[in-house]
Parts: C-alpha cells; structure tokens; sequence
C-alpha cells in the first residue's frame, strides 16, 4: 500500500514538473523562435575593406585592421601580416610598421624580431565589419571628456 502511494506521489509530482515546464518559455539564442521553427539566418556582414586609418578612442588602443583578412594564414610557423607590416617590407607595402613594442620581451629587452608574445595579431587587432551595432554605443573618448571638463571650469 504504501508502495503504491508512493509511486502515485510520484506520478503527480512528475506530471506537475512537466506541465510547468511546458507553460513555462525557455530562454535560448534562439530569441522567439519555436524549437521545431528554422529562423532565417541573419545576412553575414562585410569586412569593410578601406585602407584608412581609425580613429582611436583610448591610450594604447590597439589599432584595427583597415582590410579583409580572409584567408591570411597566422600560426606557429607563417605571420601574413608580417610580409607588409615586418621592418623590410614597409616600404614596398607603403604599410605601416609593427610598433617597437612588439619587438620587447617581457623584461623590456628589445629583440631582432617580433616578440612570441605579440606574434598572434589578432589577439588584439581585429577588423571591422559594416553592421548596425547590437546595442547603442554611449562611449566618450577621453579627449572629449577632458574638453568637457575644461570648458565647465571656464
């Protein structure tokens, strides 16, 4: 008897877990999409390709990549980026040169070549893409800060 009580017990409180769980909506990255649902892919961006200079918004700022870097090979062995961007070959690329820090270990000593901990390039660079921003941007650079802070002192 209470075997079967138990049992009973159970039964109802499984059937009352899975109830409330079907009324219940998941929260997934599918956004409002039903499981059972295909959303439509959103479009993939393009890399806006412009030789041109950025803005920087921050002291030490890593500068980003003003080009496609689609299939450019970055590992133990190759550096793309370096046959523009290495010491030699700036002048025929007319690109800009690595700064001096990528060329110091971590002691401060400067090296002949790119230094294994800034190898990797886009640990820090990276390319921009033209798309709509996911969230809306309220960043003030600090020149802009400091400007505003000048002239309410006046």
């Amino acid at each position: 008897m209470k075997k079967q009580l138990v049992f009973i017990l159970l039964a109802f409180s499984l059937f009352s877990l899975v109830s409330v769980a079907a009324d219940n909506e998941v929260a997934t990255l599918r956004d409002q999409t039903k499981i059972e649902d295909q959303k439509k892919p959103e479009i993939i961006p393009k890399v806006i390709n412009k030789d041109i200079k950025r803005k920087r918004n921050y002291p030490m700022q890593p500068p980003v990549i003003p080009h496609t870097i689609r299939n450019y090979e970055v590992n133990i062995n190759n550096n793309k980026c370096m046959t523009c961007h290495g010491r030699q070959r700036t002048e025929e690329s007319q690109a800009p040169m690595v700064s001096v820090t990528h060329f110091m270990n971590r002691d401060g000593n400067f090296l002949a070549e790119i230094s294994p901990r800034r190898y990797f390039c886009n640990q820090c660079h990276v390319t921009q893409l033209d798309a709509k921003p996911l969230i809306e941007n309220e960043f003030v650079d600090m020149h802009s800060l400091m400007k505003k802070r000048n002239s309410a002192e006046k």
